[in-house]
């Protein structure tokens, strides 16, 4: 098993961070907030889940030891793989994730994309002794299922300043997509922020 990967960012992608280790370039899917902490040619280490398939050996790479630890545990609920956990994590911090479990918070699991309803409920139930109590004492200040500390503009704009976007573009992009955004907000759901970035990206693109 990789634990982990230590090097200079060699690139950054909208799901994806390259970390040369040793002359050869590691390829991390990364949730958005992972992103955010990265810079092309400064030294990273992220924590590694390798996800091997028939057809393919996918690595994934994490904030912390934590983060990973969570992402697998994640996946020995029924129905869970990967691409769910991580889209989870992009969602919810850990400890957010552990509240939300602990105290059968179903509308913090409904907010992730691709869960609904009943498989919150089941999640809720497959979920409840395997993740444990939250280490955070602020995510209880915070509310039950608060998603990462950051804002849904502030993990926006440092995911596209981690992409080599200068700040005014970043804040163009997040302007234009403000009022997708701000309706699910007013839906009482947590903006996806991978959804928001695709999106963000899509108007620079334009612009270009």
């Amino acid at each position: 098993m990789i634990a982990f990967v230590s090097g200079p960012v060699a690139a950054l992608a909208p799901t994806t961070a390259v970390i040369e280790v040793g002359g050869i370039g590691m390829a991390l899917q990364c949730t958005p907030h992972t992103l955010a902490d990265l810079r092309v040619g400064k030294e990273a280490r992220l924590a590694t889940s390798l996800v091997v398939r028939e057809d393919s050996l996918t690595l994934y790479g994490f904030r912390d030891d934590d983060e990973r630890q969570v992402f697998e545990l994640l996946q020995t609920a029924s129905g869970v793989g990967p691409r769910l956990a991580q889209a989870m994590l992009a969602t919810h911090s850990p400890d957010a994730l552990r509240l939300a479990v602990s105290t059968g918070d179903e509308k913090a699991l409904t907010a992730v994309s691709g869960i609904g309803k009943k498989g919150a409920q089941k999640l809720l139930l497959e979920l409840k002794d395997r993740l444990g109590e939250p280490a955070g004492a602020h995510i209880r200040q915070q509310g039950v299922g608060t998603p990462h500390t950051a804002g849904w503009r502030d993990q926006l704009q440092a995911a596209l300043i981690g992409l080599g976007y200068a700040t005014r573009e970043a804040d163009e992009a997040v302007d234009a997509v403000a009022p997708q955004a701000e309706a699910a907000v007013a839906e009482g759901t947590t903006p996806h922020v991978p959804q928001l970035l695709r999106a963000a990206l899509q108007t620079l693109n334009r612009a270009r």
